[in-house]
């Protein structure tokens, strides 16, 4: 249901706001640039710091301004099982295409408890869910065979696989087959999951460089390999630049230098070292971007 290069898009703010206005251009050069979904209120739209009003308006906003050109899946996520039915049930309301839904953080859930969370969820809300699996930001990891248990619901459609593990998405893709879409979670990583069977990727780096991106799945799906392996090569770079700090702090510095937003963050976010700052501004050069 839902494949190919779909972004992680950054929330931009001005003076403590949500800037509306440059979200809504984000939004529009993302599609003019051929990404093909737009996922917001996710980690890298820093929805651990925005208020329950504001979370839920950056959905809303999303789905008006993509007005079903491609799919809006959007970030609902939470550690109370509760909060995730409300999330979600506003972004059902509001027209969202699907769910992403991160695996419960610092309570660390067995895996029985992560079954019981995302079946709440889906039984409460008629809506594709994208479980979101992160065990590096949630402390806890949810296991393929969690992950089969759960695709045998009807309305859990995907799995944004970011455990860092090929293997943990093969054995994803061989225990689910086609009951299940797995998408990457790690840029670096696209290529190589989706020669085990992924089928797209949930990407930060699509932020700065969108075409690339959406080349990037299309060219493997069409069995363009060595092109594909270019392209991966040729971003490399990036995929490393945008993660010299804990993301988005890069992702919204480099938009700043492309001059998309105004690179605010929320704290405990806060703006890039001068070190890492020079090494990011080299690989923007590098790429043609500024």
């Amino acid at each position: 249901m839902f494949t190919g290069s779909l972004v992680a898009i950054v929330t931009p703010f001005r003076k403590g706001k949500v800037d509306e206005r440059a979200l809504a251009e984000l939004i529009e050069w993302q599609i003019a640039n051929g990404t093909n979904g737009i996922v917001p209120c996710g980690t890298t739209g820093e929805s651990a710091t925005l208020s329950y009003d504001e979370h839920n308006r950056v959905i809303e906003l999303t789905v008006e301004v993509v007005n079903r050109r491609v799919p809006v899946i959007a970030g609902t996520g939470s550690n109370s099982t509760e909060e995730a039915m409300a999330l979600t049930t506003h972004a059902k309301q509001v027209g969202a295409d699907g769910a992403l839904l991160i695996t419960p953080y610092y309570n660390k859930p067995t895996q029985e408890g992560l079954y019981r969370h995302y079946k709440a969820v889906a039984e409460a809300v008629d809506l594709p869910l994208v479980l979101y699996n992160i065990p590096g930001r949630t402390g806890v990891n949810m296991l393929p065979a969690t992950i089969a248990r759960l695709a045998a619901i009807n309305t859990i459609v995907g799995v944004k696989e970011g455990s860092g593990s090929v293997q943990q998405a093969s054995d994803v893709v061989q225990l689910c087959g086609d009951r299940l879409t797995v998408l990457a979670g790690d840029d670096s990583l696209t290529l190589p999951m989706m020669a085990v069977g992924a089928q797209g990727v949930i990407t930060v780096t699509a932020n700065i460089m969108p075409t690339e991106m959406a080349e990037l799945v299309k060219t493997f799906a069409d069995g363009r390999v060595a092109e594909a392996r270019q392209i991966h090569f040729n971003l490399s770079p990036l995929f490393a630049a945008l993660f010299f700090e804990t993301n988005p702090i890069p992702v919204k510095e480099a938009l700043g230098m492309m001059g998309k937003i105004d690179p605010e963050l929320r704290l405990p976010l806060c703006p890039m070292a001068q070190d890492t700052r020079e090494k990011l501004t080299r690989a923007l050069k590098d790429a043609g971007l500024i």
